[in-house]
């Protein structure tokens, strides 16, 4: 993954969390480092010159997951390609899809759970999943600490990583319901989403869960156009909704997310450049064709 090594001047592989922690704790200046897919890209290019490293990859409590009060623990060393297993899909499929397309083998093999959040690089598949699920983050501190906080607050910047702690595991809830994660990628890079949709189904609440990816610096919520669209599916009717319903929620989520252009001083109403067009037609082009698989 890297055409030369870091310039670092300490490298320590601890084998559990907590000594993960300890090691970060004394070393302030160290980057942790697991896959290394985004760190890497980063020391070859020049932006990063790591003083020491801490890697991660020899802790197994946080390469698998485990079953946990209705929801699932998963560790955030998980890899891509792990994800995207058959066992792993029947458990969460929409994280699976994203898994599955983040990128080429080499990517998948080495790119993990913890990575994607932490780096919160816009374009990471598995954020916008993440988001609709509601997932939460349990953050391993000094001294055995651990807190949790909800996933979309790491990303929107509203609560951050303390010094020394690191990301342990993401606990999703088991919805048991159809999961769907589309994207659509452009000219950015191998597998990277020019924008993307995550949608999943909620029956116990009767509810609807969406977010939009790579569109900007954090997934988006159309919380309206779920919670509009929820009212008109029948859920007790093999939760059926009529095709209409299916387009209007596409324009509803890109509406949402791309808004109309403020008008002017004089009152006239701005246009949106023809590739701004482009990207919201393809946001509602994803939404409604997520939501129609979900409901199929």
């Amino acid at each position: 993954m890297t055409t030369h090594a870091p310039q670092a001047q300490a490298v320590t592989l601890p084998t559990t969390l907590d000594e993960a922690v300890a090691a970060l704790t004394a070393m302030p200046a160290a980057v942790p480092v697991a896959g290394g897919t985004d760190l890497m890209a980063a020391v070859n290019s020049g932006q990063l010159r790591p003083a020491a490293l801490v890697g991660l990859g020899k802790i197994s409590e946080i390469r698998g997951w485990q079953y946990q009060d209705g929801h699932a623990l998963l560790g955030a060393g998980l890899t891509h390609a792990r994800m995207g297993r058959p066992d792993f899909a029947a458990l969460i499929p929409a994280l699976a899809a994203a898994a599955r397309a983040a990128g080429p083998p080499q990517i998948r093999n080495a790119g993990t759970l913890g990575g994607n959040i932490a780096s919160a690089a816009p374009t990471g598949d598995a954020l916008p999943v993440l988001a609709a699920l509601e997932a939460t983050l349990i953050i391993a501190g000094p001294d055995g600490a651990r807190r949790e906080m909800p996933v979309s607050h790491l990303l929107a910047g509203m609560e951050m990583l303390r010094a020394g702690e690191l990301i342990g595991f993401v606990r999703v809830p088991l919805l048991h319901a159809p999961q769907v994660f589309l994207k659509v990628t452009g000219r950015t890079g191998p597998g990277r989403a020019m924008a993307s949709v995550a949608l999943v189904l909620d029956p116990a609440r009767r509810g609807v869960r969406c977010a939009v990816g790579a569109i900007a610096p954090m997934p988006l919520r159309p919380l309206d156009a779920e919670q509009w669209v929820a009212r008109l599916i029948d859920w007790d009717n093999s939760r059926a909704i009529v095709p209409e319903a299916l387009e209007a929620f596409g324009e509803y989520v890109a509406a949402a997310c791309i808004p109309d252009p403020a008008p002017a001083p004089d009152g006239s109403v701005p246009q949106h450049p023809p590739a701004v067009l482009h990207l919201r037609r393809t946001v509602a082009a994803l939404a409604r064709r997520a939501l129609g698989r979900a409901l199929s």
